[in-house]
């Protein structure tokens, strides 16, 4: 009995110990069976606390008492299925006649804390069917990405949502996204992930970072083109309206609009082509949308115009000629001028970091859902990569991209140097790349010598 003892409070100490130190291990060692025996044993007598059940229908009250038995019980969700995952478990519910899936969106804070589960969302699968996803632990303190992702073609993992369900980046399903996020905030690290999963692509980048490249020239060898200031910036935009206007002759020339063509076969976008002919895709990268609509001068205010005129024009027009948007910015409001609620109307992916303001967050969210409005701003400070993450549906997530540091985002991109295509149309803006072996540009005048 003594051994049994010793053997238990050691499974219990271990127990603890990973709980603190290591809660996945935890829950795929011990977490996952207690979680799915409370969930199981508790699950009546929760739905009927959360008032999740519907009383017995006429016809069984009429059965029970013809044959004389007890009246029946109110009866909850039917469980269609049931799935433990690596974060947590999933429940497959249908609802009973008179219930409806807000019913359970609405009581999911109660669920949470009935079945003692670190969280729990809900959505709807089809009518009549809910899909209960609960976690068991908090996934967002330290990110973890699943070993086997979904990857598709410009279908890019990027983050990890707080169910435990990884978060993609699709640009074939939402073309163009506006990325917020304040100083320390976790925006930069988003993006590496972004670069870092479209590097092994076969796609064309294009980067226009403001802030003299510092974010994006050391990712240079996968870049096809880049820009480092408004002006060069103004210039690549006309190139790439220039690209996609010849993708849309192209286009119009393959058409193949004839009676002896299936319908399905007639282009209307460049993934309608064939392979031989199809020009590659390209995702336009731009580091800070605000340092492009200032200006302090006429001719700036003339540069600053046509800036935000291209990228309206790419917004509206480059998704059939396969040219994507990815805004990003510290700050992101109306007081920048004619053309950004235009240029925002079009950004259909919304992710927002933690921000300084209000309205920024309004700027992201404010045509999407007021809750996500909230939940951005109450982003703390000490959590850097917390994100909303939302589309013009309506829905938002939680969401955090796993550290990558700018050392791994560049070693990724150099090994997958020789997938950069060449454009013609920005052959100009193509980077140079130089030897690390060349001296280092100083950035302060030397300190006087003294005798």
């Amino acid at each position: 009995m003594t051994g049994f003892t010793v053997a238990l409070v050691l499974v219990v100490a271990a127990a603890g110990l990973l709980r603190w130190r290591r809660p996945a291990w935890y829950w795929l060692t011990f977490g996952v069976t207690l979680a799915t025996l409370r969930v199981l044993v508790r699950y009546a007598s929760v739905m009927d606390a959360c008032g999740l059940t519907v009383p017995p229908s006429r016809w069984r009250l009429t059965l029970a008492r013809i044959t004389n038995r007890p009246v029946p019980v109110s009866r909850p969700p039917r469980i269609l299925r049931f799935r433990p995952t690596r974060t947590g478990l999933v429940l497959r519910l249908g609802l009973r006649p008179g219930q409806d899936a807000f019913d359970l969106a609405a009581a999911s804070d109660r669920l949470r804390h009935s079945f003692s589960m670190y969280g729990v969302t809900s959505r709807e699968v089809r009518s009549g069917v809910v899909e209960l996803r609960m976690t068991g632990y908090d996934v967002l303190k330290r990110v973890q990405m699943p070993a086997k992702v979904d990857t598709r073609p410009m279908r890019v993992p990027v983050a990890l949502r707080e169910d435990g369900s990884v978060h993609y980046r699709d640009y074939r399903a939402v073309p163009h996204a506006l990325t917020l996020g304040a100083t320390e905030s976790g925006k930069s690290v988003y993006q590496r992930n972004l670069v870092a999963g479209l590097a092994p692509m076969d796609v064309a980048l294009v980067g226009i970072d403001c802030k003299q490249g510092v974010e994006l020239f050391p990712l240079a060898r996968r870049f096809s083109a880049l820009a480092d200031n408004p002006d060069t910036a103004a210039d690549l935009l006309d190139a790439l309206v220039s690209r996609m206007e010849g993708v849309y002759q192209l286009i119009r020339a393959e058409q193949r609009i004839t009676a002896a063509v299936p319908d399905a076969e007639i282009a209307a976008d460049i993934w309608d082509l064939p392979v031989h002919v199809r020009p590659v895709p390209v995702v336009v990268l731009v580091d800070e949308v605000a340092e492009l609509a200032l200006f302090a001068s006429k001719e700036e205010e003339r540069r600053r115009d046509r800036i935000i005129t291209a990228l309206v024009r790419l917004a509206q027009l480059g998704r059939a000629a396969g040219i994507y948007l990815e805004i990003c910015g510290q700050r992101f409001g109306s007081e920048l001028g004619k053309g950004i609620t235009m240029l925002r109307a079009q950004l259909t992916g919304r992710t927002a970091h933690r921000v300084n303001d209000e309205t920024s967050a309004n700027m992201a969210f404010g045509d999407i859902s007021p809750d996500a409005v909230l939940a951005a701003i109450q982003i703390p400070a000490e959590l850097r990569g917390i994100a909303i993450a939302g589309d013009s549906t309506g829905g938002w997530h939680r969401i955090r991209a796993p550290h990558t540091s700018l050392r791994q985002a560049v070693n990724i991109c150099n090994r997958h140097a020789d997938c950069t295509p060449h454009l013609p149309e920005l052959a100009p803006f193509r980077p140079e790349l130089t030897s690390s072996s060349e001296s280092p540009v100083p950035l302060s005048k030397p300190a006087p010598v003294t005798a």
